[in-house]
């Protein structure tokens, strides 16, 4: 019953209340993107929903409006030269996503869930597969973002998803504590900016192999 109605119910009125709490900032968000790179101060993407059925996703825009579209950001050769002065504090403190609020309330996503992947992101769809991760809506935020979100791997990233599908496949009680765990849990971590790396998947891996030659020599 939590995974179908009341988890819904709560999707419903926190996106509610966060489009009435936030609605003023993200005009004023929207101004800055416009009028530093005129334009949609929005970006829209194809993303994977639940059962790899795909929706349109709603971001901020925080890059140029030449930059490529449908390449995941760590694919870019060079994503800093595509970063909006404004981006880089709209990304640190995740303000991109408000607009996916709107997406919420339509019904494409919820609040806690697995990040959707973009439609062309074979490798996180695959190994996601692997854990039934695909089967439930992806989020605004979820486990995999509050333990380590740009900076993992992808298998980590997927396994981590997979972690929470089970705990709110196991019960009402259980998933509901891992909701919480995750929504408090994404509070501090974006106070902090935790896990916030451009380009950066990967970037534990990348650390601890530096830290290791560092070791050797």
């Amino acid at each position: 019953m939590y995974k179908n109605i009341v988890k819904r119910v709560m999707d419903i009125i926190l996106a509610l209340v966060g489009i009435l709490l936030l609605g003023l900032p993200m005009i004023i968000i929207s101004f800055i993107i416009k009028k530093e790179d005129p334009g949609s101060s929005l970006f829209k993407q194809k993303r994977v929903g639940i059962n790899e059925k795909h929706f349109v996703l709603m971001k901020f825009r925080s890059m140029r409006l030449d930059t490529p579209h449908d390449i995941p950001t760590h694919q870019l050769a060079n994503p800093e030269q595509y970063l909006l002065k404004s981006g880089r504090f709209i990304r640190k403190y995740s303000l991109d996503e408000l607009p996916q609020l709107f997406n919420i309330l339509k019904g494409d996503m919820s609040v806690i869930g697995p990040r959707p992947a973009l439609w062309n992101q074979d490798d996180l769809i695959a190994e996601r597969e692997k854990y039934g991760a695909n089967d439930v809506k992806p989020g605004l935020t979820g486990w995999a973002q509050i333990n380590g979100r740009d900076e993992l791997e992808i298998p980590v990233k997927a396994k981590l998803d997979g972690e929470y599908v089970a705990e709110l496949n196991s019960g009402k009680f259980k998933g509901f504590v891992m909701d919480m765990k995750c929504f408090f849990g994404t509070i501090s971590s974006v106070l902090k900016s935790d896990g916030v790396v451009e380009g950066g998947t990967g970037e534990l891996k990348k650390k601890a192999e530096k830290h290791e030659e560092e070791d050797a020599e």
